[in-house]
């Protein structure tokens, strides 16, 4: 089954988005249950090199790029699933860079599949919790209406000095507010 959560940064045509896709130790409430991710939650699938898609609302025909194309970069922090975004030049890309720059679209999302033993519930009083510790990811998504509140974009459209995995995106986030 396939379960989906978002958050990120996105650019068009020579525009980048930045952001993280997901917060670690941020919760989200999802209706019957809270769910947190935890630390290292995408270690294994993020070092597996599978393609991990950057879709617009979880719309499958809203590619926006790929790990396999080297389009969309993602890296795991302390702070959570961070990704660098480049931008097609395609109506969905060119709407989405609007969008973002006007601030309509702020959050990330992502879909996943939970990894064997990947998951911990516990009831806390009368909350139900579920904790991410492995998840296979499949997408990153950018959209209006994150699950987890703390996901962030950022759009650049300068060409970066640095490689994606050098620069710290909190600062590249700082920069672009």
């Amino acid at each position: 089954m396939l379960e989906i959560r978002s958050h990120g940064t996105l650019s068009a045509k020579g525009k980048t988005l930045t952001g993280y896709a997901a917060v670690f130790n941020s919760e989200a409430n999802l209706g019957d249950f809270q769910e947190l991710i935890r630390p290292g939650a995408f270690a294994k699938s993020l070092a597996t090199g599978s393609n991990v898609r950057a879709l617009y609302h979880h719309q499958g025909d809203a590619l926006l790029g790929t790990t396999k194309g080297n389009t969309l970069q993602l890296r795991e922090d302390a702070h959570g699933l961070a990704f660098t975004l480049a931008l097609p030049d395609t109506s969905h890309g060119r709407d989405l860079a609007v969008l973002v720059d006007r601030g309509d679209i702020s959050g990330c999302s992502f879909g996943f599949r939970v990894a064997p033993g990947g998951d911990r519930w516990e009831q806390r009083g009368k909350q139900l919790v579920r904790e991410l510790l492995a998840v296979d990811l499949m997408e990153v998504t950018l959209t209006a209406d994150p699950a987890y509140a703390d996901t962030s974009i950022a759009m650049r459209s300068r060409p970066q000095a640095k490689s994606f995995w050098d620069v710290d995106t909190r600062r590249a986030w700082l920069e672009t507010v």
